[in-house]
Order: C-alpha cells, then sequence, then structure tokens
C-alpha cells in the first residue's frame, strides 16, 4: 500500500493519484492556487480514491460551491468499503465539517487524532481561527488553539504548516517571540505558503511594524495569484494598512480591484467580512464611504449567509446592514441571531442599531458588553480590533473622549498613534 507525504497509508495503487493528492494537500495547506486541479488529478488517475474526492470537497466549501461539495462528499462516502480505520473516520469527520455539523466535527477530529496525529487535512480543521476551535463559539478558544496546536508540534517536529500553525496561536495569545521563530522555520522551508506569509504579516501587525509589515506583503501578494484563496483577505491587510499610513487612493484600489463581490475571487466568508471591515474601519477613521457600496455588501451577506450562526459572518453583515439602512436584516440579527455566540451577535447588532440612531451612549454600552467575549465570534484579534474602535468612536461621539481614549490604551494603544478614531 502506498503512503502520502505524511506516512499515511492510502488507499490507491496508483502513485500518479497520490501524488497529485499530496500535491493538493501541500496546495490546500498552504493557500496556494491550484487546490482542485490537484484533487481533480488524484481522482481521474484513480477514480476510486475517496480521501481525493474528499479533498477537493474541502476546497469547494471554502469557495462556497454546495453543489459540487455534496457531490464529492457523497461520492467519498460510497467509496468507504475497504478503507482501512483511518480513512474511514477521515471521511465520517470531513462529512462532519462539510455538512456544518461544527460541534460533532469538533470532538471527531480530537478522537481521530488521538490516533493518527498525522492525519493532517482532519488536524487542520481545528487549527486556525477559522476552524472548528476558532469558530466554536466557546470561551477560551485562544487558549484551546494554542493547547491543540502545541499538542501537535511534538509529532510534526519542524514540519512548515505546523510551524506556522502553532506560530499564528502563539502571536494571538502575545507570545511574539515564540511565534517569530516559528513563522521564519515554516517560511524558510515553504516560502510559497500564503498562509505562512499571512501570519508573518499579523506578526508585523501585532508589532507595531506597520511600514515594515506593508512593505513585506505588498512585496508577496504581488506574486500571490488571486485563484489563491486568501488573496482575498492579504489584500484586506494591504488595504488596511494603506488606510493607516493615509494612502486613501490605494485603499479604494484594493477594495475595488481586489475584495469587493464584483471581482474577488475569495472565499463568500472573507469576502463579506473584508470588504465590511476595511469599509468600517475606514468610515471609524473619518473616511466617508457612499451608502451604495454598503448596499452591496448587505446584499451579498443576505445572498451566501440567509441562516444565522456563524458569528463572524454574522456581526460583519450587521455592519453592511446597518450602515445600508437595512433595518430589517439588522433587526433579525438583533433579536434572533443563533448559533454557538448569538448571544454576542445579537447584543453586537443591538449596538449597531444604537449607532445607527445615534443612540451613542446606549451603543456603547452594548458594545462594552461584547469586548470581554468578543473572541467567541472568531476571527484575529487584528479583525476583532474593529470592536474596541467602534466603542471607542461611540464614547468619542457621545463627548467621552478620555474614556474613549482610556479604552484605546487598554486593548489597542496603536489606534491612538495612527489615529485609527477620527474625533480622539
Amino acid at each position: 500500500m502506498l503512503s502520502d507525504a505524511y506516512s499515511n497509508p492510502v488507499s490507491t495503487q496508483s502513485v500518479e493519484a497520490r501524488d497529485a493528492f499530496d500535491l493538493g494537500v501541500k496546495r490546500f495547506l498552504g493557500a496556494e492556487p491550484g487546490v482542485a486541479d490537484a484533487f481533480l488529478a488524484a481522482t481521474e488517475a484513480d477514480e476510486g480514491f475517496a480521501l481525493a474526492h474528499i479533498g477537493h470537497a474541502r476546497e469547494m466549501q471554502l469557495r462556497g460551491r454546495r453543489d459540487q461539495v455534496k457531490t464529492s462528499l457523497s461520492r467519498a462516502r460510497e467509496l468507504t468499503q475497504g478503507l482501512t480505520a483511518r480513512e474511514m473516520s477521515h471521511v465520517n469527520a470531513s462529512g462532519l465539517l462539510l455538512e456544518g455539523k461544527g460541534a460533532a466535527a469538533r470532538e471527531a477530529v480530537y478522537e481521530h487524532i488521538d490516533q493518527w496525529p498525522l492525519d493532517v487535512m482532519i488536524a487542520h480543521m481545528c487549527t486556525s481561527v477559522f476552524g472548528l476551535i476558532g469558530f466554536s463559539g466557546m470561551p477560551g478558544r485562544e487558549a484551546e488553539q494554542l493547547a491543540f496546536n502545541t499538542r501537535l508540534a511534538t509529532h510534526y517536529g519542524d514540519n512548515w504548516w505546523c510551524r506556522a500553525q502553532l506560530a499564528f496561536a502563539q502571536l494571538e495569545v502575545g507570545r511574539f517571540a515564540e511565534a517569530e521563530a516559528n513563522i521564519e522555520t515554516a517560511l524558510a522551508a515553504n516560502p510559497d505558503s500564503a498562509h505562512s506569509a499571512h501570519i508573518r504579516a499579523h506578526l508585523f501587525y501585532e508589532n507595531l511594524q506597520d511600514d515594515e509589515g506593508l512593505r513585506y506583503l505588498s512585496d508577496w501578494w504581488a506574486d500571490y495569484d488571486p485563484e489563491g484563496t486568501l488573496h482575498n483577505h492579504m489584500s484586506w491587510h494591504v488595504g488596511l494598512w494603506s488606510l493607516e499610513c493615509g494612502d486613501l487612493d490605494r485603499m479604494w484600489a484594493v477594495l475595488d480591484g481586489e475584495i469587493s463581490p464584483d471581482t474577488s475571487q475569495g472565499p463568500p466568508l472573507n469576502v463579506l467580512t473584508d470588504a465590511a471591515a476595511l469599509m468600517f474601519r475606514a468610515e471609524l477613521a473619518g473616511v466617508d464611504v457612499p451608502i451604495e457600496r454598503w448596499r452591496k455588501i448587505s446584499a451579498y451577506a443576505l445572498t451566501w449567509f440567509p441562516k444565522t450562526g456563524l458569528a463572524f459572518a454574522d456581526v460583519h453583515a450587521a455592519i453592511a446592514h446597518a450602515r445600508s439602512h437595512n433595518r430589517e436584516a439588522l433587526d433579525e440579527l438583533a433579536c434572533n441571531a443563533g448559533g454557538p455566540a448569538g448571544d454576542v451577535t445579537r447584543k453586537f447588532a443591538a449596538g449597531c442599531r444604537e449607532m445607527e440612531d445615534e443612540n451613542w451612549a446606549r451603543a456603547a454600552d452594548l458594545f462594552a458588553e461584547v469586548i470581554p467575549e468578543h473572541a467567541r465570534i472568531g476571527g484575529s484579534n487584528a479583525q476583532r480590533d474593529l470592536i474596541d474602535f467602534t466603542l471607542a468612536s461611540c464614547l468619542a461621539r457621545d463627548g467621552r473622549q478620555k474614556e474613549a481614549r482610556t479604552v484605546l490604551q487598554i486593548t489597542r494603544p496603536r489606534a491612538l498613534s495612527i489615529h485609527a478614531v477620527a474625533g480622539l
């Protein structure tokens, strides 16, 4: 029996299929272009290769292509007879993820990794801020993320993917020196990984190295194929740093050319959250954003995320609905948002509603209630800065500039130096 690049036996007799599968895994883990092509090449070489069908389904899930997810998952399940116990468990855990059964999938990943820690595509499900731990909605998820990645590292050595994921978990809890050592190891081993370059950008952000970060990421991003799944989000970082450096022309160019629903090839979750976040951060800094732009993002949110439950999508949808004056959609989130962090989403959406009505004190009170629990929303610290800045903006508009500055001095002192919130 052949084995994959991580020494796991695979149920294919085709070297060509195995090699294409390994390439698909590498590209998937690094957010490199050509993921689907590699997994499809594996199934063409061996149509009965169940894990290659699962790999294709995983990529299609990121892309929001639900019909193709269903087709590939169904075919993988048809091929389970004769698979090894690991492969059967792989298909099961993946199926739970792909069907949106997050809590069950998370439990299945932990059970699977106990026996097969080097099954990297299953381990991947719980490693990132966009993974099953990151989007669990549970308190303490950053500590759990670090614990999970630290445990994995004992099995993976200096593997570039594992070191990059460990670095992200470390920098999210303020362990910057360790994160830097790990991300440099990861980049040296695989400089093509967009995930590693992205994590390096986050380290620049956390270390207040804005000019260095913008130069680094602009150079890396210039050669990154827009088809790559992280292109949209890396564009957000470039656009955000451009905003903070005062280069509004570049910010708008990045937004329109790389992030907007009209142009982006990125995953729908990134298109919604990155567009809404960049425009709202611009508004908080005093930049005028035409309402037509907000209406487009509000409509996009309703098209791609019509049901609530994923808090990270829901809070950004709330911003778009508020700024586009779509009160019906905003009220739905404020009153009925569900999911494991639905209580946080409802408070945030209610805060957006009060903000639109210029009830600044009430809005500030609601956002202040969100702050202690905002990690439950998901995403990175850098992305959730938006919540701190929103609270500070409401305080400033209520005439409480000193309180606003105190909030930012505690949560994000960098915001004061880059004038991230107008009126301070």
